[in-house]
């Protein structure tokens, strides 16, 4: 009983460092990488798809992405949704595929995405700290129905902390490494 909840808020707090990273990939810095495009919806026969799935994304150099589409004619559709997606980028249609360049940042908007980085990680906490006292909850329910006693509670109260605690560790890593890109000209 007790290590289910354990299993489950571990489960929980690492999908909440997964969607960190995920956010984290989708504010870009100076350098090219795929998965800026990664928010991307193109119209593909009727449905939002995303840009994965009709397109080819690779990095061209540090500062350009290629995109190419797996149909010839879905090249348009590819074009507009980048630059309907709000990213500020506009590509080059070069007839068999296109070229992204990424702009170089400006002071401002590289403070600007750091606001937005620290923002994405406070979320993260205050997740990691939801699924805490979820978990804290279970147990004292457990205590409660006389399934375990106040000792096992007390230890696992001490590693639910713990995974708290290391979950906390790497939202500040993440973010810190992230913010460190940014910054970096």
């Amino acid at each position: 009983m007790i290590n289910e909840i354990k299993k489950d808020a571990q489960e929980r707090m690492q999908k909440s460092l997964d969607s960190l990273n995920h956010a984290f990939g989708q504010i870009r810095t100076g350098k090219a990488h795929p998965s800026i495009l990664g928010s991307v919806m193109v119209p593909y026969y009727g449905a939002d798809t995303s840009i994965t799935q009709v397109a080819n994304i690779t990095v061209k150099d540090s500062r350009t992405l290629q995109v190419v589409a797996f149909e010839r004619n879905m090249l348009g559709a590819v074009d507009k949704a980048i630059q309907s997606a709000g990213l500020n980028l506009n590509p080059t249609n070069l007839g068999e595929l296109l070229l992204i360049s990424m702009p170089a940042l400006t002071e401002e908007t590289r403070k600007g995405f750091t606001k937005q980085a620290r923002s994405a990680a406070e979320d993260a906490r205050v997740a990691v700290r939801n699924i805490r006292r979820d978990a804290l909850g279970d147990l004292k329910k457990l205590v409660k129905d006389k399934e375990i006693s106040e000792d096992e509670e007390r230890r696992a109260v001490a590693d639910i902390d713990k995974l708290t605690k290391d979950a906390e560790a790497q939202i500040t890593k993440a973010t810190e490494d992230k913010e460190k890109d940014l910054m970096a000209v």
